[in-house]
């Protein structure tokens, strides 16, 4: 993809997303996480929101609409039929028209790739559902491999961008894709997850994803670690995570969803890998690149939305990550930014004080005054 492609701005992602996609099936079920931890945090949040509505100040607004020029054009589908009557009739007596032969050699292509899918990979049980399709745990032939088989129905496939040869892609393609190098990762060359093949269907998106095994997704590893993580623990996987947000922002990625249900951790070593899962609502960004419309986890929306409608994508990420290690650090309850804001929830004075100064940094109200990716990633409590 070219410098022009990559840096083109998609603003508006489908608001609802799979969670929970690449969680392997050798993993514990949540009957049997620890019953009562003191969380209140009991189900995964969806990202959202699912109404153009978000709260300000105890009020529910309406979202604003995306500029003409943010809107995203949806696939639409093309249903070929034969009109009634005389086109009938000359469709009878001289055989197939143009747009059935048409139709009839879009099936024959449709069938030769879903045989072509069939032949590479083994699908198994279903990881994951949401507003924009299914997941499901799966093997590549060839080699055993397991891997993540990810299916978005054409119709839910709202961001797009074009490459240099004009073709229309998904912009979930197109940032693996970039972060790959321009072709199919290698698997566990990087913290996100590596997109190793996609078939671009008719009806349908199919994405076929790296699944480390074995992994947790950090919300169940937190439940499994009795609600919270020790600090130096939650350290080695929030400086994973920040190596991860520099290398994206530099390659002008924007995540928009950072959260512990997005994050793996591999847990088949002594200490914990992290790798990055569901860029669904990813989009690629210019250093200028300001956003109206949000779309995201609606309990992380960062305060300015709240005050402007606005936001940007680094003092997003950063407030993302604060997010995170707060929820890995404090039993109590799941983040929301309205508590925060209403100083409902604090840093626990029972951390380090580099650690609290850490979290206040990122937990910064106003934008311009938090730090830049790069100014966190040489923060004290990270060395």
């Amino acid at each position: 993809m070219d410098k022009a492609s990559s840096a083109r701005s998609i603003e508006t992602c489908n608001s609802a997303g799979i969670r929970r996609d690449y969680v392997c099936s050798t993993s514990q079920h949540t009957s049997a996480l620890p019953k009562n931890d003191g969380r209140t945090r009991s189900a995964k949040r969806k990202a959202g929101p699912e109404k153009n509505t978000v709260q300000k100040k105890g009020k529910v607004s309406e979202v604003p609409e995306p500029r003409e020029k943010d809107r995203v054009t949806s696939c639409s589908k093309s249903v070929n039929s034969v009109s009634k009557g005389s086109s009938k009739r000359k469709a009878s007596t001289y055989g197939e028209g143009p747009s059935r032969k048409k139709e009839r050699s879009r099936d024959q292509k449709e069938d030769l790739s879903v045989s072509e899918f069939k032949a590479k990979y083994t699908q198994q049980n279903q990881l994951g559902k949401g507003g924009c399709g299914c997941v499901f745990a799966g093997y590549r032939n060839a080699d055993n491999l397991p891997v993540a088989i990810k299916h978005i129905p054409k119709d839910k496939v709202f961001c797009k961008v074009v490459d240099r040869n004009g073709r229309e892609l998904s912009a979930e393609v197109a940032v693996m894709l970039k972060l790959a190098g321009g072709k199919a990762g290698s698997v566990g060359a990087s913290v996100p997850v590596s997109l190793l093949d996609w078939h671009d269907l008719d009806q349908e998106l199919i994405l076929v994803l790296e699944r480390p095994v074995p992994s947790e997704d950090l919300f169940n590893y937190i439940e499994i670690n009795g609600g919270s993580l020790q600090e130096e623990e939650a350290k080695i996987i929030l400086k994973q995570l920040v190596d991860a947000a520099v290398e994206l922002h530099n390659k002008c990625i924007f995540h928009r969803d950072i959260k512990v249900e997005n994050i793996l951790i591999q847990t088949g070593a002594d200490v914990p890998r992290v790798r990055l899962i569901d860029f669904g609502l990813s989009c690629f960004f210019k250093k200028t690149s300001s956003y109206r419309v949000f779309y995201g986890t609606l309990a992380h929306v960062p305060p300015e939305w709240y005050s402007c409608y606005s936001y940007k994508a680094g003092p997003t990420t950063v407030w993302q990550l604060g997010v995170v290690l707060f929820e890995m650090l404090h039993p109590e309850e799941s983040f929301e930014t309205t508590k925060f804001l209403g100083d409902k929830l604090e840093i626990s004075n029972q951390l380090s004080l580099s650690c609290q100064d850490f979290l206040q940094m990122c937990l910064t109200k106003v934008p311009e005054q938090r730090p830049t990716l790069e100014q966190l990633h040489l923060h004290p409590w990270l060395r």
